[in-house]
């Protein structure tokens, strides 16, 4: 019997376990059987790995040859296994140098002739094959990609000819090279936008403190136009975000787009949007818009067209940044710390409160409509904002506002306020560290309760409150937090939902 063990990577959640591959070579009739929970894609692998090793010029074993995928519980999905099951074959069979195959880890889907096809989740594996100092080979259409990871050894090849050629030492492959981060997309402008002062603040302070925001106005106010310039003034992520960000969409079935490269991801899936697509899921659970929200902005326009449900399962996502996913024999977990943003109409037609007049809708069905959104759900938002409409005048004569350039600089000395103070922005501060880092002036703690008391609200909109006149004294350059802050706050808190 002979063994050969090649190293790769299954894609399980965001974890990226290591995955042995052990190929077994012994005596009897001609077999090849794939063992360790292969999906269709993987056992389909034989008959792609038979043609590339033998139109590749090396001799197919005909042996009993057994490929187990180790670890057994983890189920293996996808075609990255055919290039790490053709290496151990023949390495097993004495036609590959088994000592190198220790120091390498392989993902790659191979064609029939013997060309490799780039893989999903290339990042992804970079990471985790940095943290295990092994070198990591993959197809030149993928390589490119996972060179952006700092510490790791990326090598770039076409066919499983060269990737034997190089480890039997006759020729060495080519190192991979991350390319230039792009400038980036042009990001839309907040100069277009006309009016709609209120919103604009907000907007600028969900910017500053990472915190949530609903908008609530008839159809064409601009509430969409709002949440589209958000992107524009929020910071570039840094380093580490980035390729935390860049690895889970590479993860996704669209992948990593490196134009998007250092710039804060926007999502804003449709309102048919399944559970299972906007918090993950699958047999395999993958990453859902949430995930690929991370570090970024998650905009649900109609919000109370989604499905309850898929409502509902954001409400612990926003409070922990994490979202598990429970299966019958594992429980996966993706990061989520995103920022929502929603948009909703006043009423079912969209024009409640009118100059106009031309809403017809009922009391009850207004209820109804907005009844749609949950009260533990609309707690955990930070700010509610009545839009009004725009008269024609208006949007011809008021000239340009205030661009994404000047509230960019303010939404960055804020948030280096914060970073310096605390680490992270205002709201993920926990209670605790509510409690350690915000200074408020005498007597104010008293009064917000009492305050709070009244309009009976819950203690989590205590701390969000609090939290959020946090923001609005980092953008006025405050030391403590005094009770013009505190009063704004719980302004843009229940602004438009009290009067439910």
């Amino acid at each position: 019997m002979k063994l050969a063990v090649v190293h790769s990577r299954a894609l399980d959640g965001a974890d990226a376990p290591d995955v042995e591959v052990e190929v077994h070579l012994s005596a009897g009739l001609p077999a090849f059987h794939i063992v360790g929970l292969p999906d269709t894609e993987v056992k389909e692998s034989r008959d792609r790995v038979r043609s590339a090793i033998q139109t590749s010029g090396f001799e197919f074993p005909a042996s009993k040859i057994i490929v187990s995928l180790a670890p057994a519980d983890l189920p293996k999905a996808s075609g990255r296994f055919d290039l790490p099951i053709a290496l151990g074959i023949l390495a097993a069979s004495g036609q590959l140098l088994a000592a190198p195959l220790a120091r390498h880890e392989f993902a790659g889907e191979l064609g029939l002739s013997g060309q490799l096809r780039p893989v999903r989740g290339a990042l992804a594996m970079a990471c985790h094959a940095a943290r295990a100092e092994r070198c990591l080979v993959l197809p030149t259409a993928s390589a490119a990609e996972a060179a952006l990871v700092p510490g790791v050894q990326v090598l770039q090849a076409d066919s499983l000819l060269q990737v034997c050629a190089h480890l039997n030492g006759v020729q060495a492959l080519s190192i991979a090279e991350a390319k230039s981060p792009p400038c980036g997309r042009l990001l839309p402008d907040l100069a277009e936008v006309r009016g709609q002062g209120v919103a604009r603040h907000a907007l600028e302070l969900a910017a500053a403190g990472g915190h949530s925001l609903l908008m609530i106005g008839a159809p064409g106010c601009g509430k969409s136009m709002l949440a589209a310039r958000l992107p524009g003034i929020l910071p570039v992520m840094s380093e580490a975000e980035a390729l935390e960000c860049a690895a889970l969409h590479s993860l996704s079935s669209q992948g990593f787009d490196p134009a998007d490269w250092r710039q804060r991801p926007f999502r804003a899936p449709h309102h048919g949007s399944s559970v299972a697509a906007l918090v993950g899921g699958g047999s395999v659970p993958r990453p859902g818009e949430i995930t690929l929200a991370h570090h970024g902005v998650l905009f649900l326009d109609e919000m109370p067209e989604f499905e309850r449900r898929a409502l509902e399962a954001l409400r612990e996502p926003m409070e922990t940044g994490v979202v598990h996913l429970a299966r019958a024999a594992r429980r996966f977990s993706f990061p989520a710390r995103f920022q929502l943003v929603a948009a909703m109409n006043p009423c079912p037609c969209g024009y409640a409160g009118d100059v106009s007049g031309r809403c017809l809708c009922s009391p009850e069905q207004i209820s109804r409509y907005r009844g749609k959104i949950s009260g533990p759900l609309l707690d955990r938002i930070d700010m509610q904002v009545e839009m009004a409409g725009h008269t024609p005048a208006e949007l011809l004569q008021n000239g340009p506002g205030e661009g994404s350039a000047l509230v960019l600089q303010r939404v960055q000395m804020a948030r280096e306020r914060q970073l310096h103070r605390q680490g992270k922005v205002n709201a993920f501060l926990t209670a605790g560290e509510l409690e350690r880092y915000c200074r408020v002036e005498t007597g104010l703690l008293e009064f917000l309760a009492e305050l709070l008391g009244r309009l009976h609200l819950s203690a989590r909109a205590l701390h969000r409150t609090l939290r959020l006149a946090l923001t609005l004294a980092d953008l006025a350059g405050l030391a403590k937090v005094g009770r013009a802050q505190v009063l704004q706050a719980v302004q843009l808190r229940r602004q438009t939902f009290a009067r439910q």
